[in-house]
């Protein structure tokens, strides 16, 4: 399948998979962004992307970003097929979490995306569920 996508920045690589079973393309910041602490800041990872209408596209951070203090703010971001026209570029919004600034650089890999089927459904209400073993909270844990 062959998926189309925009660069805003042609000097920052197309986003990648780093490894032959890497679950998540790395996607890169396309400006240097700092972050003042305890503050939310946007990346902009450079991109437009275009995803087939029965597919989604989930945004997390990179496994290392907690080293340099950040937090995703939205823990994921999903990126619906229709967000895809010229000026809709991809970003990641990140909480620093520590007392002094963060910088992110520009081509700084910060972000994975990752593809996925989507199915289409519809709800049948029902007032009363199959399954009534579970009841709260880690109720298979103890």
């Amino acid at each position: 399948m062959k998926i189309r996508i925009k660069r805003l920045d042609k000097n920052i690589p197309l986003p990648d998979f780093k490894t032959a079973d890497a679950a998540g393309f790395d996607l890169s910041a396309r400006e240097e962004v700092v972050i003042q602490p305890n503050q939310i800041g946007y990346i902009p990872l450079n991109v437009v992307i275009e995803i087939p209408s029965d597919y989604v596209l989930f945004i997390f951070p990179r496994s290392s970003t907690h080293k340099k203090g950040l937090i995703m703010a939205n823990s994921v971001g999903v990126i619906d097929p229709d967000f895809c026209g010229d000026e809709d570029e991809i970003k990641s919004a990140y909480y620093n979490y520590t007392d002094k600034p963060v910088v992110i650089v520009k081509g700084e890999r910060i972000a994975q995306g990752i593809i996925q089927s989507r199915i289409d459904f519809g709800w049948e209400e029902t007032d009363k569920m199959n399954n009534s073993n579970r009841g709260a909270f880690g109720t298979t844990g103890q």
